[in-house]
């Protein structure tokens, strides 16, 4: 049986998956926190994690690569007041709370937010 080698594909095609994980970690990135689903909690933490490590190494090279992804407002915030309070920190920069099922789908919902 053919299995994926990682990621999940929430029955979209790429291009609404890649906008779908760039939507809710820019949301994540401004906000703080957001409320989805467990496993879209799951995916854009391995996003998240990444970027952010980009953010904490700096530069010009790690900026332009972030900007491919994010606006500038949301790449500013990143780099300037999110990465510098994990500068001691070697990853593990999200937590995710589960949270009781969705009354509507019965879906696991989750909280995913930036540690302090």
């Amino acid at each position: 049986m053919k299995k994926l080698k990682k990621g999940r594909k929430f029955s979209r095609k790429r291009d609404q998956r890649k906008a779908l994980y760039k939507s809710l970690c820019r949301n994540l990135i401004l906000n703080g926190k957001i409320k989805t689903t467990l496993a879209r909690a799951k995916e854009i933490k391995r996003i998240i994690e990444k970027m952010v490590t980009k953010a904490k190494k700096g530069g010009l090279i790690n900026q332009r690569y972030l900007l491919r992804y994010f606006d500038k407002k949301t790449v500013k915030k990143l780099m300037q007041e999110i990465a510098p309070l994990y500068k001691n920190r070697n990853g593990g920069y999200v937590r995710i709370y589960k949270l009781v099922p969705r009354i509507s789908d019965s879906a696991k919902m989750a909280i995913i937010e930036f540690v302090k």
